[in-house]
């Protein structure tokens, strides 16, 4: 149920009961060997943090670091490298002339920074079309990997629209994390090169003494890619204990929280955040089935709650932006204040519980301070 909105105090959260039980099919396994075989590859590190299971009464915490992923400061790499080298073998095996293709694609700044990569490593084109508000050290960055970068005067959902109007030409291809009808292939392949980051984690909380897997992760969301693979994930074995999955949205931008309070997928008008990756206004029509059947919950949270979450996390040792922060920010709103109690049912949780926090980017993929005014503390 959806709390009353009507109070300023009151936060932005939604549970549904019964998602744990619902399913879906898993993950091509081959895309885990895929990443293994890249020369940059080797899995981010699992930090626990004992303070923060301290802090927040729960019996373990840990901290999934993009930090570094294939040699950027974001996961967002994991996706992109998938999609583009399924899309190149099906442009081969159709007989298509060989040759350089353009890769197009819109962004807040990390999977247009992934999808650059990719391009330039492989020989390939990139031309990023990045909406306003992204830090200009953001979109240097996408530069720097020898990309064409147009800025949008709108904001990312215009973004999109421009770059799959610049994919129509000829030799260019729109690599999308972001999916509607009619284009949904290659946001799906994105997705699925995201199922490694949570095939890691498995590995690294058995070799940690948690082979039970969590009892809840909590994932920053934009359009929902990356939810929908940690929702495959924990939603496709029906043998094992499925946790409670929370989804984290920046208040000005919660398309999720509010497609999931109307039962149907909607966008919302987005309003600047410094989580600049999450500043979305339209779910992914792939990820939509997952996200209704599988989401336990949904918060959404102000800019003020990353930046502590951020500086938090850096004091323990985590590079963390603010959009990798969000994660424990959204748990930290969960948890604690008026109706935590309830929400703590809500979710399953106790003192024993073990928690995974998916720390999405770096503090070198977005610029925007992650300091935090006054003198608060988690």
């Amino acid at each position: 149920m959806l709390e009353n909105l009507s109070s300023p105090r009151a936060l932005p959260w939604l549970t549904r009961p019964g998602a744990r039980t619902w399913r879906c099919d898993p993950a091509p396994a081959e895309v885990r060997g895929f990443h293994a075989a890249l020369p940059a590859y080797s899995p981010t590190p699992l930090h626990e943090l004992s303070a923060l299971a301290l802090e927040l009464g729960v019996g373990r915490v840990f901290v999934k670091d993009e930090s570094c992923r294939l040699g950027l400061p974001a996961f967002k790499a994991l996706g992109a490298s998938w999609a583009v080298h399924r899309t190149l073998a099906e442009r081969a095996a159709s007989g298509r002339a060989p040759g350089p293709v353009t890769l197009v694609t819109a962004t807040d700044g990390n999977h247009g920074r992934a999808v650059a990569r990719t391009a330039r490593l492989l020989g390939q084109r990139a031309h990023v079309f990045v909406p306003r508000g992204v830090h200009t050290g953001a979109v240097a960055a996408i530069v720097a990997e020898q990309a064409k970068v147009t800025e949008v005067e709108g904001a990312y959902d215009e973004a999109v629209r421009r770059a799959a109007r610049a994919a129509a030409a000829p030799d260019a291809v729109l690599v999308q994390d972001t999916a509607w009808p009619g284009y949904e292939q290659i946001p799906g392949w994105i997705v699925e090169g995201y199922s490694t980051l949570c095939a890691e984690i498995d590995e690294q909380l058995a070799a940690q003494g948690a082979a039970d897997g969590p009892d809840l992760v909590a994932v920053p969301v934009g359009v929902g890619s990356l939810a929908q693979a940690v929702i495959t994930h924990y939603r496709s074995h029906p043998s094992r204990r499925a946790p409670a999955l929370l989804s984290v949205e920046p208040e000005s931008a919660a398309c999720v929280l509010e497609s999931l309070t109307h039962g149907a997928p909607v966008s919302v008008t987005t309003g600047d955040t410094t989580m600049a990756g999450l500043n979305c206004g339209t779910p992914s029509s792939i990820a939509w089935p997952y996200l209704r059947g599988g989401l336990d919950a949904a918060v959404a949270i102000p800019d003020d709650d990353s930046a502590l979450a951020a500086a938090r996390l850096d004091a323990l040792g985590v590079s963390s932006g603010p959009c990798g922060a969000a994660a424990l920010a959204g748990l930290r709103a969960v948890l604690t204040g008026a109706g935590a109690e309830d929400r703590r049912t809500a979710l399953g949780l106790g003192a024993t519980s073990t928690v995974v926090l998916l720390s999405t980017e770096g503090t070198a993929a977005n610029p925007h301070s992650t300091t935090a005014h006054g003198a608060h503390r988690f």
